[in-house]
């Protein structure tokens, strides 16, 4: 970290758990949990993946400290284009899901989940393009294919003006590898990496080996803004923000970000807000015209209060602190 870890004893104090229900399952949830820190410049989110360990989990609590305890960079933009999000739901679902979202001119589509196959992907993309013909669109696997599946589904997914594909297939060789073949086959279609990039140790090899054409980074699992900034400045690539399921508060240190970056060629994936039922804050952090403004986010007292979830998982949310912080002690 680039900054002194506040005491323990303070970060506990000034926590708040809460859980927040979603309209649609995403990744596999329909309620997302997220520690709250209150600090000196504001509010930080934690809120790492429950199924994360501690060593990768400590990079979510490093953000959040430096979210609450160091104001954010001077922007060079005070609002940023975003995507739509639209989760693995059913061809005859993609309208009702879409409509949440206030003029999408980018939606990312999920695909490759668990239990579904090509053709249903195929019916997802073929109806979002018919809905939103002057949309650009982009497909996002989650580590979901390997190269074989990958290849022939992106082939197939290609027909219908695709921007970029964000992570086909898990690590950086396989990216390169599946990269490779399209190219090989005449395929032009831009590979994006995700997971090679906040899951890996050394995020710079993905641009080392040439594995993708742009880089998606999240604020939270890479540690924050700061370190977020000096990947994006090495790594001599495009970059995608994006959202790791934030609450709005973790969404406003995600737009911070963007608003960082020197370059932002590509809409951004911060509308993720839509996906939530209820937020922690009176006005939540949603795009309007398809921009996502750039400010500090307040939570509701009342609402962190009533988003609170049974005391069993305060304490495992606090108790996880605990053991990140312990992680991020020992650097």
């Amino acid at each position: 970290m680039s900054f002194e870890l506040p005491p323990l004893e303070e970060l506990l104090a000034h926590s708040h758990v809460v859980r927040l229900p979603m309209r649609v399952k995403f990744r596999g949830v329909t309620q997302r949990e997220a520690l709250l820190i209150e600090g000196p410049e504001g509010w930080g989110e934690f809120s790492a993946f429950t199924e994360y360990g501690a060593a990768e989990a400590a990079r979510w609590l490093a953000a959040g400290i430096e979210a609450a305890y160091q104001p954010f960079p001077e922007p060079l933009r005070t609002s940023i284009p975003v995507n739509a999000t639209l989760p693995a739901v059913a061809a005859k679902d993609v309208g009702a899901v879409l409509e949440r979202y206030d003029a999408p001119h980018t939606i990312k589509i999920k695909v490759a989940e668990q239990g579904q196959g090509l053709d249903e992907d195929l019916a997802r993309v073929a109806e979002t393009r018919r809905l939103y013909p002057q949309a650009a669109l982009r497909v996002d696997a989650n580590m979901g294919w390997d190269i074989t599946q990958a290849v022939s589904a992106l082939k197939a997914l290609s027909e219908y003006d695709l921007q970029y594909a964000e992570q086909p297939v898990p690590g950086i060789t396989g990216l390169a590898e599946v990269r490779e073949q399209l190219r090989n086959a005449g395929n032009p279609l831009k590979i994006a990496a995700d997971e090679a990039v906040r899951k890996h140790t050394d995020p710079l090899e993905v641009s080392r080996l040439g594995a993708a054409d742009l880089m998606v980074i999240k604020a939270q699992p890479l540690g924050g803004i700061s370190a977020v900034l000096d990947i994006a400045k090495h790594a001599e690539l495009d970059v995608v923000v994006s959202s790791a399921l934030d609450t709005s508060v973790g969404l406003a240190q995600a737009a911070a970000l963007a608003s960082a970056l020197p370059a932002l060629p590509y809409a951004c994936g911060l509308s993720t807000g839509t996906l939530f039922s209820e937020d922690v804050c009176a006005e939540p952090l949603l795009a309007t015209a398809g921009y996502l403004p750039v400010r500090r986010i307040e939570p509701d007292h009342q609402k962190l209060e009533s988003l609170r979830p049974e005391e069993a998982r305060v304490g495992w949310w606090r108790q996880r602190l605990e053991s990140c912080y312990a992680e991020l002690a020992r650097e």
